[in-house]
């Protein structure tokens, strides 16, 4: 007599243990995804990466963190040149560590408190802090030889990514070459190469995911109409896609960009975003070709619901495995297109970027290998990354294809 089956257990050919609970379909995809090497290399670098741009102002800083002045008050100096946008990533992590807390939650309320809380903690401070436009940042070391601090804790690099180090007069600080005093040199303005390699991931990761963020919001929106209704707004839509696909974007981002004299951020996130969302029209389109005649979504049509609600309520949750490995490749495309425009001379001008520090490597008939070397292996090393959680991310969703390659 054979024993009752147990409920919600995973069949052994599934790889599953009898007796086990069965995972939901999310779980068993995060399950997989970290037994591949090379997924838990990609995410333990780009946590790396995300702590360090979190961090960045108590990781490299000519301010002091905490000091004692001479007539007995403390001060934490570098909170007074802290931006709206420290504010918001010290929030952002708070609020992800708190969420490891809470159990029972549902996907989108849990979205929902981490969203809320971090753009009201954006918005709060974008409109409340406003740092020094000017920085002295000679000043802190001139009044520690003075004697103005009865000590001070500086940050471990104790330099900022914008200090020229225009008060050492004992020798040139351009120029050189790996050292104690700079791990990793400095650049032809002498500032710190370390330090605007720490602070040059904030601008790599957050042109990653906003510019990236951009072109998935176009290209599912346009990709599912598409799909859905078919017919003349298909033929339309792929029209719209083929226009843009034949553009030659880094030509037309060279263009765009070059007629800007005052070059920032939020200009090659919008710029890069707008011209980079083609694939995902293209996956989104296919998959919900596929599933427009599929029972639930005839019965979602004729219980009556609205037409937000059928598309992105119960089609693209069903869409999203390409969609996703496709946005992990497309993070490391857009981190690609900034450094190719930033080595380029076309990217920001103040602020510190891997691709405008690859640049720099370069004067006359001379290579400086220590400039070149760190930032570019931060390049390789983030966009191997993406692809690397891609490629697994791919191979979890769909089995077939590592089975295929077996």
């Amino acid at each position: 007599m054979s024993e009752p089956s147990t409920p919600n257990a995973i069949p052994a050919d599934n790889g599953g243990e009898p007796g086990q609970k069965r995972r939901s379909y999310a779980a068993a995809v995060v399950y997989d995804l970290l037994g591949r090497g090379g997924a838990l290399f990609g995410l333990a670098w780009l946590g790396l990466t995300a702590l360090v741009a979190i961090f960045a102002p108590l990781l490299a800083n000519s301010h002091p963190l905490l000091v004692r002045y001479a007539d007995g008050g403390l001060a934490a100096p570098f909170v007074r040149y802290l931006s709206w946008t420290d504010y918001t990533l010290g929030a952002l992590l708070l609020v992800l560590v708190a969420q490891l807390f809470i159990r029972g939650m549902s996907f989108p309320r849990r979205l929902a408190c981490v969203v809320l809380p971090v753009a009201a903690v954006g918005i709060v401070t974008f409109a409340a802090v406003s740092p020094p436009r000017i920085q002295i940042l000679s000043e802190p070391r001139e009044m520690l030889a003075e004697g103005a601090y009865e000590w001070a804790v500086f940050a471990p690099i104790r330099y900022s990514p914008t200090d020229r180090q225009r008060d050492v007069t004992d020798r040139d600080p351009r120029y050189q070459s790996p050292h104690r005093a700079h791990v990793m040199g400095t650049d032809r303005h002498g500032q710190d190469v370390a330090s605007r390699l720490i602070h040059g991931t904030r601008i790599a990761l957050s042109i990653g995911f906003i510019a990236t963020g951009i072109s998935l919001v176009i290209g599912v929106s346009l990709g599912a109409l598409m799909g859905y209704f078919s017919g003349w707004v298909d033929l339309l839509g792929m029209r719209l896609v083929e226009m843009f696909a034949a553009i030659p974007v880094l030509f037309l981002l060279i263009t765009i960009v070059a007629t800007y004299e005052e070059r920032n951020i939020y200009l090659l996130m919008v710029v890069i975003g707008l011209f980079g969302w083609m694939g995902f029209a293209y996956f989104t389109r296919a998959e919900f070709l596929k599933m427009r005649q599929q029972e639930f979504v005839l019965a979602a049509i004729a219980c009556g619901l609205p037409l937000r609600s059928i598309l992105f309520r119960h089609m693209l949750p069903n869409a999203l495995a390409p969609i996703l490995v496709l946005t992990s490749f497309g993070v490391a495309g857009a981190i690609l297109t900034e450094s190719t425009l930033s080595f380029l001379g076309l990217g920001l001008i103040e602020e510190p970027s891997w691709g405008g520090m690859l640049e720099g490597a370069y004067s006359g008939a001379d290579f400086y290998w220590w400039i070149g070397a760190f930032p570019g292996l931060a390049i390789f090393l983030t966009v191997f990354a993406y692809n690397l959680i891609g490629e697994a991310l791919r191979d979890a969703i769909d089995p077939s294809t590592s089975h295929a390659a077996e």
